[in-house]
């Protein structure tokens, strides 16, 4: 019997990556404008999932990065079940802040369907795209994967959230801009932290004797081998 590998700093990873998901679902029910871009709060966190995606898709592998992703997507599930069911409960009789509550943190079903079908296209997106750069360049030019990946996975992200969300509720002008700084905010960040991603990369690589490529995997996201 093969024996599992154990990663030092692979848990540490993992719990980052649900981590900074699950924050920028709450933050996301604040809209900021910061200079000449308008997006949700999340925006400012979210780009951190892919960047942590990429890591441990190009250290530990496709399979690993699955695991992740779908530990993410049923924690971000059940967050959102759990404060749906909140909010519809009765409050206290001397708890005055139900509507607060409700306007802050309730989130329609079409709200919580959006955002789990965009998280799940492009984090499933991003992390294949990766694994079969890296096959093709043979593991050279990190930076042509972790950029390139993200590019689509962010595209197919914000798509799928921005039409899902608020397609016929708010006005195509209003929902052009609304994706289009979206988009361009979280792939800026990725690229600026790229020498970041090296580093980290560089270190988890040595630290944990491990370099995976993807060359038999079954990127079935429903497949668990």
């Amino acid at each position: 019997m093969e024996k599992t590998k154990v990663y030092q700093y692979y848990d540490i990873i993992l719990v980052l990556f649900v981590a900074v998901l699950l924050i920028s679902n709450i933050a996301s029910t604040k809209i900021l404008l910061l200079w000449k871009f308008t997006f949700d709060g999340g925006t400012l966190l979210f780009p951190l999932s892919y960047i942590f995606g990429d890591v441990m898709t190009e250290v530990y592998g496709y399979g690993r990065a699955k695991r992740a992703i779908w530990l993410g997507f049923f924690s971000a599930l059940l967050m959102s079940i759990v404060i749906m069911a909140v909010v519809v409960l009765p409050p206290a009789a001397d708890w005055p802040h139900q509507e607060a509550f409700k306007n802050i943190l309730g989130q329609t079903p079409r709200i919580v369907l959006a955002s789990l079908i965009a998280y799940f296209s492009g984090n499933f997106t991003n992390s294949y795209i990766l694994a079969k750069m890296k096959l093709l360049t043979k593991g050279r030019w990190l930076w042509t994967r972790t950029i390139g990946s993200t590019l689509v996975g962010e595209a197919l992200d914000t798509a799928l959230f921005v039409l899902i969300a608020f397609a016929g509720v708010l006005p195509l002008g209003l929902l052009t801009a609304v994706a289009v700084s979206n988009y361009i905010f979280k792939c800026g960040v990725e690229i600026i932290f790229t020498p970041i991603t090296y580093k980290i990369v560089g270190f988890l690589k040595v630290k944990e004797g491990e370099d995976y490529f993807d060359d038999r995997t079954n990127f079935n996201p429903f497949i668990e081998k």
